[in-house]
């Protein structure tokens, strides 16, 4: 499941035409991360796992709708942020990784 939702935002981010091709190729190559990241983390912290891959989903839709509602964007980036608290540490990668994925969507929502 968390595998197949990132795959949909990969497919979403190829796919968006509201995103210039720096930032395409910036995501897709952070997403391939926090794939791996997040399918490492599930194995001993599912509902977490979860939760990062659907405010993920949620801030890249956000960000890539062609008639953007800043509110919205960092209602889900706030979310997104939210959900590796506490993982600095144990999971430093991923944190890294979900900081730049946000860092990028929200730079797309301005």
């Amino acid at each position: 499941m968390l595998e197949k939702t990132i795959n949909n935002i990969e497919t979403n981010i190829k796919n968006a035409r509201s995103i210039g091709e720096k930032d395409r190729d910036d995501l897709l190559e952070l997403l391939s991360t926090l794939k791996t990241e997040i399918l490492e983390l599930s194995k001993t912290q599912a509902e977490h796992a979860e939760s990062i891959t659907g405010f993920a989903r949620v801030s890249a839709h956000e960000a890539t709708r062609e008639k953007k509602n800043q509110n919205l964007i960092e209602l889900s980036l706030s979310g997104l942020t939210s959900s590796i608290d506490e993982l600095e540490s144990t999971h430093p990668k991923l944190v890294e990784t979900v900081n730049k994925i946000s860092q990028i969507l929200a730079n797309m929502g301005i």
